[in-house]
């Protein structure tokens, strides 16, 4: 019987311990999967959270000295042939310096202050006319007589200034949303020759390779831009990936995509080149409202 009792005893031990270890191995599991689950609720918080950017772009650019519609557009972040439709302007070519562009639809093409009124000025009295009289008693009466005072002149009107009427809110003014919408990736394969410098004026980095590798699309978007207008830029290629953000692709030997053609990322838009450049590579930029950013803030660099 105490065998019996033995054989019993150690068939419930080892079950108690069976049941322990299975606990132990689906422990870690439980607690991993948690921890993930809250640093992804955590994530997307702090994206919501996320402090809104405005727009700085004014409503209104000047054209000045040795500028033309694409390097505007390029630089405030728009596809040329919307500002030229904006502006009713039928050739791109064709701007000239003090010329004001609207940026936004709604936006006033020229500024006008508003007119302040001033009061009107008294009118000017004419000199007295000279009549002769003859000379006799009569004439002699008329002229001991005191001069007639004349009527005073009326005070002048004032005139009050029209009120300048509110300025009407246009795009450029809106808040913006994070920049968690846009996957990013590699433009080509290479080595980084140079990087993003603001105080260097380096507008985006510079990738060497080989005569005809390939370039592709960082993101998805459309061409706004192919060809060789830019200056410093050889042939380019710019993508609009949405209302704030484009990418650039300089010096290319060949360009395989045309404007207004629509790019998803990963796709070959061209080959690289040293087209105004010093070697083979390529220069990449990513712009947020058309001003120049970093990068490696949006992808992994090498």
């Amino acid at each position: 019987m105490s065998r019996v009792i033995r054989i019993f005893v150690l068939l419930v031990a080892a079950v108690i311990l069976a049941g322990c270890a299975s606990s132990k191995q689906r422990a870690p599991v439980q607690e991993r999967s948690g921890a993930a689950s809250k640093a992804a609720v955590a994530a997307e918080a702090a994206r919501k959270k996320a402090p809104r950017e405005k727009d700085w772009r004014p409503q209104v650019h000047v054209v000045q000295k040795g500028e033309t519609l694409y390097s505007i557009a390029f630089n405030y972040g728009f596809d040329y042939h919307e500002l030229a439709e904006l502006n009713a302007i039928a050739d791109p070519n064709v701007i000239s310096i003090g010329q004001q562009l609207r940026l936004f639809p709604g936006a006033a093409a020229r500024a006008v202050p508003a007119v302040e009124g001033k009061p009107s000025e008294p009118a000017i009295k004419d000199e007295p006319k000279l009549v002769k009289y003859a000379y006799n008693d009569t004439a002699l009466a008329k002229l001991s007589q005191p001069a007639k005072s004349e009527k005073p002149l009326a005070a002048p009107a004032k005139v009050e200034p029209k009120p300048q009427a509110a300025a009407k809110p246009v795009e450029g003014s809106a808040e913006v949303e994070p920049d968690a919408d846009i996957e990013w990736s590699q433009p080509t394969q290479g080595k980084v020759i140079a990087g993003f410098s603001e105080a260097a004026n380096r507008k985006g980095i510079d990738i060497a390779g080989k005569l005809g590798q390939p370039v592709s699309a960082s993101a998805p978007g459309k061409v706004v831009y192919s060809g060789s207008g830019l200056r410093g830029y050889g042939k380019l290629v710019i993508i609009k990936h949405n209302d704030t953000f484009l990418s650039a692709y300089a010096h290319n030997d060949k360009v395989l995509v045309k404007e207004g053609q629509s790019v998803t990322r990963g796709q070959k838009i061209a080959e690289m080149g040293n087209t105004d450049a010093d070697q083979v590579k390529l220069h990449f930029e990513v712009r947020r409202f058309g001003k120049p950013v970093d990068p490696a803030k949006y992808l992994s660099l090498k």
